[in-house]
């Protein structure tokens, strides 16, 4: 198994694995029946899921099968979100269906289903694995708690204006949030009711769609992916204020994914230019352009660790 797991795929049907250093790709699956949303790796880096619409596919990544080993059917409308608990017992999923769903991994079906009365774009997993966190269109942000099976917690920061991405940082001390206009809003989340969110700041981080945030691991520092091309760095204070550090500047269209390096010093983004990028962030160069695919590059996964 290579040491370094990065995978990229597209709205051509393909997901690619890519030699990082070198950029050269050293496998293709077809996803044959829709684009790719989102992929994820699991925690033991055996498999690779490919969210598509409506379904969820789990390949081998140490592998030439092209075929997917399990396919997780029960939505019924684009897969926009995908992430596994610590040990990979269970996978969540969210949907434009408007639910979220969770799936055992070693049953079969879907064990539980929340609905959320709209597109769901974005959901992650507390670190206390116990709850789960989404965003949807209609502008909402909804906490549910895992071991009370019910929401805890529902907050609409910026209107009716619809939530694109969501994540916590990995000691669960914050949250970020961003939005359709370019917002975005971060939170302290509080230790002993961790549903208990107080903002901190709120930031015209970009002037268009900010596609994606992300934490870096030491949560110091955030990124924000942007319908305008580029990709901001942000510096993360004790107090939870966001500052601009630095902008990343190379692609040529939509910028709808990223993830971080294990150490925090490198960053590979996905691109509506076809390509993938992997940028240095102390130099905030690119060092590598992975191209191969023939239409927009809509997520990335990487394990590198």
């Amino acid at each position: 198994m290579p040491s370094v797991i990065l995978a990229t795929a597209s709205y051509d049907h393909t997901i690619r694995f890519w030699e990082a250093p070198s950029g050269i790709c050293y496998r293709q699956i077809q996803f044959q029946e829709s684009q790719v949303n989102r992929l994820e790796i699991t925690p033991d880096k055996k498999h690779i899921a490919a969210a598509g619409n409506p379904n969820v596919r789990l390949y081998e990544v140490n592998s030439n099968n092209s075929s997917p080993v399990t396919s997780y059917d029960g939505h019924t409308s684009n897969v926009t979100a995908v992430g596994f608990q610590r040990d990979g017992k269970w996978m969540f999923t969210g949907s434009e269906d408007g639910t979220v769903k969770i799936w055992d991994l070693r049953a079969a079906g879907c064990q539980r289903d929340y609905d959320c009365g709209a597109a769901v774009n974005t959901v992650c997993l507390h670190p206390n694995q116990a709850e789960l966190i989404c965003g949807d269109q209609n502008g909402n942000i909804r906490v549910w708690d895992l071991a009370a099976n019910e929401c805890s917690r529902e907050l609409q920061p910026g209107g009716e204006v619809a939530i694109r991405s969501v994540v916590v940082a990995s000691d669960g001390s914050s949250c970020c949030a961003a939005n359709n206009t370019g917002t975005c809003f971060l939170w302290k989340l509080a230790e002993q009711d961790t549903s208990v969110f107080e903002q901190t700041d709120k930031v015209a981080a970009h002037n268009e769609y900010v596609l994606r945030c992300l934490y870096a691991t030491d949560g110091k520092s955030l990124a924000t992916t942007s319908s305008d091309h580029t990709v901001k760095l942000w510096s993360v204070s004790p107090s939870l204020k966001l500052s601009h550090s630095k902008t990343l500047v190379g692609h040529q269209r939509w910028v709808w994914d990223a993830v971080f390096s294990a150490d925090s010093a490198y960053l590979v983004t996905a691109s509506s230019d076809n390509t993938s990028k992997l940028w240095d962030l102390s130099t905030t160069e690119a060092i590598r352009t992975y191209t191969g695919h023939h239409k927009a590059v809509s997520c990335v996964a990487l394990k590198d660790c």
